[in-house]
């Protein structure tokens, strides 16, 4: 490894097949420096938030879950999110299943060998090894048939990435003899005082890019590649937004694969087009916690008003469950008929007659708990202010 040119931002080491492949850290720091500084004040101020364990222990669920569909989905997998999260709600113990469910059960694995730490422990950087990575790719790959991978086992054989669609077709390099020292490489060079000093943040896309540039095993590259920016990202501090990351990356899927052709291609190894790309992930990924966080706060803040509008009288029992069910449903919309005949609101409506449910209706829509709305009554999440 040619420790002068690591200095001038790029690394490049010599292959017996493929040539010189370059670990780089070339990239504009004005194109992302404002995105970084956004970042880290949307953080900080998430971080300041009340979060009660009970939201907590939610946000993790439904995040975790939404996770694991969407870095599945982006490698073909055809489960819908609520299919994934029947299939992690399981308990463990089956055995036979199809290729589909066994990726998913993988991924519930490897997601908790990714979990962040204990709170109040002191934040270190992740130092990334060989053994982790491939023992990433065992757990997301194992019993699941693929002639071409053993799982946790570099490849030896030829591979293709992308698509004329994605920015055209990329070939790493092709044979274990050259996969073998790249990945020491790697290792050495992501965990270098170098690579470190770039931050958290830049490193973690720095080995998502580089990983998937060495593209190491027959199967699982995009999830272990993925896991291990998670893993860099979760040991600096950064809570939840880690794992929300894989949503954000399927849901531009086109912009994912156009921004690694993009940086792969470019002159001076520039990989700019991946930084830029990643930023804009974690920032939509930080919002989207954001937007969680404060909507949580907001149902704890809605449940209690309606508790004191109760305990007043100001509103009846009955009405009082209606406003905690919308509550857990956000965004549906209700008619009268729908209080006899919807299956979330019928428990509490079967013996009431059509008078009592309208007066009902009138009351809450009165004191605005309840707005009109084209599709029907929803719940007015802004009462307070």
């Amino acid at each position: 490894m040619d420790r002068a040119e690591d200095k001038l931002l790029v690394t490049r080491v010599m292959t017996f097949k493929s040539g010189k492949v370059a670990f780089s850290r070339n990239y504009s720091r004005e194109a992302v420096v404002e995105d970084i500084v956004r970042f880290e004040a949307l953080f900080h101020a998430l971080a300041a938030l009340p979060i009660v364990p009970g939201l907590a222990a939610q946000l993790d669920t439904d995040l975790i879950r939404r996770s694991i569909f969407s870095t599945a989905a982006i490698e073909g997998n055809p489960l819908s999110e609520e299919e994934v999260g029947e299939i992690l709600a399981e308990p463990a113990g089956k055995t036979v299943r199809a290729r589909a469910e066994q990726e998913i059960v993988n991924l519930g694995k490897a997601y908790r060998r990714v979990a962040p730490p204990v709170p109040g422990e002191p934040r270190v950087p992740f130092v990334v090894t060989e053994q982790f990575i491939r023992e990433l790719n065992q757990i997301i790959t194992a019993d699941i048939n693929h002639k071409d991978h053993t799982p946790g086992q570099y490849r030896n054989h030829m591979v293709e990435v992308g698509n004329a669609d994605h920015g055209g077709k990329y070939v790493p390099p092709r044979i274990l003899a050259d996969i073998q020292p790249l990945m020491a490489a790697f290792v050495e060079w992501i965990n270098s005082e170098e690579v470190m000093g770039e931050g958290a943040l830049v490193r973690a896309a720095l080995a998502h890019y580089h990983l998937g540039l060495i593209h190491p095993f027959g199967d699982g590259n995009g999830r272990t590649a993925r896991l291990v920016e998670a893993m860099i990202l979760q040991q600096a501090g950064y809570r939840y937004i880690p794992v929300l990351m894989s949503n954000f990356y399927y849901k531009s899927i086109d912009e994912y694969y156009v921004a690694f052709q993009e940086a792969e291609k470019a002159s001076a190894s520039d990989i700019t087009p991946f930084i830029k790309y990643f930023m804009r992930v974690v920032l939509l990924s930080a919002k989207d916690i954001q937007d969680r966080i404060h909507w949580g706060i907001r149902i704890m803040a809605l449940r209690h008003l309606y508790d004191a509008y109760m305990q007043d009288k100001t509103i009846g029992r009955r009405q009082h469950d209606l406003l905690q069910v919308l509550l857990l449903h956000p965004g549906k919309a209700i008619s009268l008929k729908d209080l006899h005949l919807d299956p979330l609101c019928a428990p509490l409506y079967r013996s009431v007659s059509e008078k009592t449910a309208r007066r009902d209706l009138a009351r809450l829509q009165e004191l605005r708990l309840l707005l009109e709305r084209e599709q029907g009554l929803v719940l007015n999440p802004f009462v307070m202010e």
